[in-house]
């Protein structure tokens, strides 16, 4: 989907996406020091709302104007402050200090976009900081619930790993994790690739 498709999903009042964080980044980030995170792909916000909320300094990065207006009217109800960059993630520049957490969450891009948008995250880390990349896995076509239904935008947990690898980067987790979707017939279960990786370079003093 391109910019405008995703304009018009997000055109209505109500919200697309749960109001909810995602449960992969709150277990992941829960125990970090708060500083300065980026949210890419952050569409309605949810997860860059609820980062400012535990006293991240935020920056949400997308490349849908309506979404990330969305964002701001519910980032200004909840009464936190999120800076809004309109971007496509394989075309935005991070900052070169980078950011203590980068998250990449369901940005689900077919080849060569999505190794772009990941070089991208990947480089956005700043010297002690976390990488996050969740999104729909390969494998959630044959044995998950719900998400795209393409497998061309797809992930694969070695993919990203070895992206993180090539990229200096330090692998603590790396696995197919199931997420608990709740459906008109019961709870069924969805598969996410999740990666964590911190780059172990110190910063500078």
């Amino acid at each position: 989907m391109d910019s405008r498709q995703w304009d018009e999903r997000y055109s209505g009042d109500e919200l697309v996406w749960t109001s909810t964080p995602n449960q992969f980044l709150v277990a992941e980030a829960v125990g970090l020091p708060a500083g300065r995170a980026v949210d890419l792909a952050c569409g309605e916000g949810r997860n860059s709302i609820w980062l400012a909320e535990q006293g991240w300094s935020v920056t949400g990065v997308d490349f849908s104007p309506v979404g990330l207006a969305k964002a701001k009217r519910f980032a200004d109800l909840w009464g936190v402050e999120v800076t809004w960059v309109e971007s496509a993630v394989e075309d935005w520049t991070p900052p070169p200090d980078g950011f203590d957490l980068v998250a990449m969450c369901y940005l689900q891009l077919p080849q060569p976009a999505r190794s772009a948008a990941t070089a991208v995250a990947v480089s956005a880390v700043a010297p002690g900081g976390t990488l996050l990349v969740i999104a729909h896995d390969i494998d959630n076509l044959s044995r998950g619930y719900g998400g795209p239904q393409n497998p061309d935008v797809l992930y694969r947990v070695s993919d990203v790993m070895e992206a993180v690898v090539e990229a200096g980067l330090t692998v603590e987790r790396a696995e197919q994790a199931p997420r608990v979707v709740d459906t008109d017939d019961g709870p069924r279960d969805a598969i996410d690739t999740v990666v964590r990786a911190v780059n172990v370079r110190q910063r500078l003093l």
